[in-house]
């Protein structure tokens, strides 16, 4: 398993090792042990397994939760394609505001055969949102520290100017994303209460 750093410490790119042939492929998708060792998660810490299906142009974001019901994400594809964000929440951080971003595919084959794919690891105290840019794309959340507790779910803008993602809606032919009225709903990062 490679681990990668990103802008943002604490955020990273997981590349679990995957195991192919002409016939398809094999990957340890999560290990207790190896994921401890990695990303500092204790086993009895994860807490709840999630999946989202999604047609392109749906874009879901940028959710958190409040502590003392934070969690973490360890986000990947399971078909199709995304275009993920993570966005530091913390306000004592250097780097509060800004973001991270990865575009996450499905398992695939590189130009040498061999099959590749990447995880993302979203700390606790960062908000996280994805734009699908795929029809019939699975998105899997693993996610550690807390369940989902309704009372302490809390989100910022996907448009908010003041983070100014650059969404690649043109690059993939998406018009508009499509947002859920709670999501449309949700404050600027300047009013979120975190």
């Amino acid at each position: 398993m490679n681990v990668i750093s990103t802008d943002i410490a604490d955020v990273v790119i997981v590349e679990p090792r995957v195991f192919g042939d002409a016939r398809g492929f094999f990957v340890e998708s999560f290990s207790a042990a190896r994921y401890h060792e990695a990303l500092g998660v204790a086993p009895t810490e994860w807490t709840q397994d999630n999946l989202s299906h999604s047609d392109k142009g749906v874009l879901r974001g940028l959710h958190f939760q409040r502590a003392p019901h934070a969690q973490g994400k360890l986000v990947s594809v399971l078909r199709g394609s995304v275009f993920d964000v993570a966005v530091d929440m913390r306000p004592d951080a250097p780097t509060y505001g800004q973001y991270v971003s990865i575009t996450l595919t499905a398992p695939t084959r590189t130009e040498d055969g061999a099959w590749h794919w990447q995880q993302f690891w979203i700390p606790p105290g960062f908000s996280h949102g994805f734009l699908a840019l795929e029809d019939n794309t699975l998105f899997a959340y693993k996610c550690a520290y807390s369940p989902y507790v309704p009372d302490a779910d809390a989100g910022v803008r996907y448009d908010d100017p003041d983070i100014a993602i650059a969404w690649p809606c043109a690059e993939h032919g998406i018009e508009t994303p499509c947002v859920s009225d709670k999501d449309a709903a949700l404050p600027r990062l300047r009013n979120a209460k975190v």
